[in-house]
């Protein structure tokens, strides 16, 4: 299984080492497979919340986020994105920005950086609003309950979130924008505009997904309570669908479309400080989108690989981890607009956080009598606990 599901990442990775190489030599090579693994440590936690949204789709939606997504991934935010941006913060055209990022990389570096303050900005509360609409569910496990059961009290509230992520940006436009490190300035006015952006983005997006998964599941009941009356139940009871990661991948259709893309804009978020950051190691387009590429090709893998396991099953707390570590990302991103955060240190935060959860969740199954190591099908065990 492990082969299966990783022999793309795999062969992606024999083959873009290889390209370096010819194309850029020994130098190259080593810059795009630092690119990788840069790339890989600072998305973990994306992987487990893809894999928390991804395990509620069928098979055909998880290959078209292994195929049609890793494109975007790669050719859409790895290498058209930051040109994008370029294009549209130095309002030149498309072709202008393309040329200056071949041949002026210095200066193409220095537009990019500057366009930093909008980037974080945008995925800073775009992040944050994942992290605070999890923070404030009500959800049967809770891994740090002295926090999280005040907060889905406070959740009550269904605007909740949204009010805090605006004092959020609020206070970010108010402070670290004042004086941005990247650019210089004033950045008030551009941290509001792109926070309000990534604020109207994860509700539209987000509110669409959820209003086709939710009329799904109405769906599901009406036609269980349809078969109950045709006699396709037993004894008077409708067939209770297996609970675990294989339950649950059946969604299709507009639910899964739209799903699909709210994934692609969660991956954006988490790319926007790789990208950035990969500015650190190299400002060739071609070698950032090779490493970072071969990077996300593996985020892609793991995450199909965790909804095969039922790993989110079997580790209950492992989304808790993912998710502070998104908020915890979220709050990097808008400190960064004044502020020069080491790619490391963001790493390393969220790597602690889904480790420290990932042993809470072991600590637990064992208290109870369930090792993680047993079976693929204890899924069906823990998740009824």
């Amino acid at each position: 299984m492990l082969l299966k599901t990783f022999g793309w990442s795999f062969a992606v990775t024999v083959a873009g080492l290889a390209l370096a190489g010819v194309l850029w030599g020994w130098q190259g090579l080593a810059i795009v497979g630092i690119l990788s693994i840069l790339e890989i440590s600072l998305s973990f936690d994306n992987a487990v919340i893809n894999a928390g949204i991804l395990r509620k789709m069928n098979a055909f939606w998880q290959r078209i986020f292994l195929t049609i997504g890793i494109l975007i991934a790669v050719f859409g935010m790895r290498l058209v994105f930051p040109v994008v941006i370029v294009a549209i913060t130095a309002k030149l055209g498309p072709i202008e920005a393309v040329n200056l990022a071949i041949n002026d990389k210095a200066h193409y570096q220095e537009l990019v950086t500057s366009a930093h303050p909008a980037i974080a900005a945008f995925g800073g509360i775009f992040l944050l609003m994942i992290f605070l609409d999890f923070l404030f569910e009500e959800r049967e496990h809770k891994w740090l309950a002295w926090i999280e059961k005040p907060m889905a009290r406070m959740g009550k509230l269904d605007t909740l979130s949204i009010i805090v992520a605006l004092v959020v940006l609020l206070v970010s436009a108010m402070t670290v924008a004042t004086s941005v490190a990247h650019g210089g300035g004033d950045k008030s006015a551009t941290v509001l505009l792109s926070g309000v952006a990534g604020l109207i983005t994860y509700l539209v997006v987000g509110g669409i997904s959820g209003y086709f998964e939710d009329k799904l599941e109405e769906d599901k009941e009406d036609d269980a309570v349809a078969a109950a009356a045709s006699g396709g139940a037993v004894n008077g009871t409708p067939p209770v669908p297996r609970k675990g990661a294989g339950a649950v991948m059946g969604m299709a259709g507009k639910a899964a479309f739209f799903m699909f893309l709210y994934l692609e804009v969660i991956d954006a978020s988490f790319s926007f400080d790789g990208v950035i950051g990969a500015f650190a190691i190299t400002n060739d387009i071609f070698e950032m989108a090779l490493g970072l590429g071969i990077g996300a090709m593996y985020i892609r893998s793991l995450t199909v690989f965790l909804v095969r396991k039922g790993t989110l099953d079997d580790y209950v707390y492992l989304e808790h981890g993912a998710h502070y570590a998104i908020g915890a990302l979220a709050v990097i991103l808008l400190i960064t607009i004044k502020f020069e955060i080491n790619e490391v240190i963001t790493g390393l935060v969220g790597l602690v956080l889904i480790g420290l959860s990932f042993w809470s969740s072991l600590v637990r199954n064992r208290r109870e009598g369930k090792p993680g190591s047993d079976a693929p099908a204890k899924s069906e065990v823990t998740s009824g606990v």
